[in-house]
């Protein structure tokens, strides 16, 4: 009889759930998911959090496979040339090999009081501090939502339909992606529901106060209550046992998501940077990016070579509120076409993302190697090309 392949996922995310029921394909892995927490959180429900229309969590039993030994604990740090991970707690776990699927969150303010005063929502904790404040708040009094991505325009959106006084501050366009004619009806949604859209370069932030926000212009807002939605960070668990990372801090890997430290390690989500060249944040990407990692592995352990990533899935969902949402249609070169889906389809499409991800990851549990995802096989690879030529020097 073989002996089990001990292996362990460190985070369990979309990517993390993912790849490790996709590694229970082999009957011969031992597979250990470590956690902070004992519930899945649906990251793409945290503006619900806030609003107080969902709870935000799924029950593991729900979307991981059985299989798969589930630790509660946080990872203090890798020891690669060892194979062991180091909780907080003082246990450790080897592993013979390992995912690295760490997510990531909302960057660490530098503005002036923010980390005093602004109140982060993506994750789990953070969100549900921010409705309590909220339920402790007179319904009347200004909010300030700063960040004009995805997140920042849920919640300012599902908090204005709670009937409070949103101000949205984006600091430059609102949601970038979308194009230039979805981009008008998300203003239309956003002054329906009563919040005022604040975009531009006079419209950066410069200081939170305990009750106000001053903007670059000069402009002083009264704010009872000041969200921070802006930036991305990852944890630095990669930094800190010293393997190779780029600026933002997630693992440099090559195209088969393998860390280009040790071949033993793979990075999935938005905690990987494969080739320095990471994919958009997104459910999406962070399951699919999931799935390739345990295939990477599953490869690798069948003395098999490991493929590249060919992932393509240029689409965007917004909701605003509970009654109407866009669903861009985008391009490969991650910009918005002109084809978008709106109102009540919109809203649709938007809780059919939500709720697929579950379903994706609850059918890769029943059935691993099940889940497929849309490939382009053009598009990434002429990038890469043309950056390694450009970095050849001409003879």
């Amino acid at each position: 009889m073989n002996a089990k392949h001990e292996i362990v996922v460190i985070g369990g995310g979309y990517a993390g759930v993912m790849a490790a029921n996709r590694l229970t394909k082999n009957t011969d892995a031992h597979i250990t998911m470590i956690n902070p927490r004992r519930v899945f959180v649906p990251r793409l429900r945290m503006h619900q959090v806030a609003g107080g229309t969902h709870e935000g969590v799924v029950e593991y039993i729900d979307v991981l496979s059985e299989k798969v030994r589930l630790v509660i604990g946080s990872v203090a740090r890798i020891d690669a040339p060892a194979r062991t991970v180091l909780l907080d707690d003082g246990d450790s776990i080897v592993y013979d090999y390992l995912v690295y699927a760490v997510g990531s969150g909302n960057a660490a303010p530098s503005v002036p009081g923010a980390a005093e005063f602004a109140h982060p929502v993506a994750t789990l904790e953070a969100a549900q501090r921010l409705r309590s404040l909220l339920l402790d708040t007179p319904t009347s009094a200004p909010v300030t939502v700063i960040g004009g991505g995805p997140a920042g325009v849920e919640t300012a959106a599902e908090l204005a339909e709670e009937g409070r006084v949103v101000t949205l501050v984006c600091g430059g366009a609102l949601v970038p992606y979308l194009h230039p004619k979805a981009r008008r009806t998300a203003h239309k949604y956003l002054a329906k529901l009563g919040v005022t859209v604040l975009e531009g370069a006079d419209a950066v932030v410069t200081a939170v106060h305990a009750e106000a926000v001053e903007l670059a212009d000069g402009r002083i807002l009264d704010s009872a209550v000041t969200v921070w939605s802006a930036g991305f960070s990852v944890p630095d668990l990669a930094l800190r046992s010293g393997l190779s990372t780029d600026a933002a801090g997630r693992m440099l890997t090559d195209e088969t998501l393998t860390s280009i430290d040790d071949e033993r390690i793979v990075a999935a989500g938005d905690s990987s940077a494969p080739s320095q060249l990471p994919f958009r944040m997104s459910a999406y990407s962070a399951y699919s990016l999931g799935a390739h990692a345990a295939d990477t592995l599953l490869h690798r352990i069948a003395g098999e070579a490991a493929t590249p990533i060919d992932m393509s899935f240029p689409a965007m969902c917004l909701s605003f509120g509970r009654n109407a949402g866009i669903y861009q249609i985008g391009r490969k070169n991650e910009t918005g076409t002109r084809i978008y889906a709106s109102g009540s389809i919109g809203r649709k499409l938007k809780e059919f993302a939500c709720s697929a991800g579950i379903t994706h990851m609850l059918t890769e549990a029943a059935k691993p190697g099940s889940h497929h995802w849309f490939k382009d096989g053009k598009y990434r690879p002429a990038i890469l090309a043309e950056r390694q030529n450009a970095a050849v020097p001409v003879a």
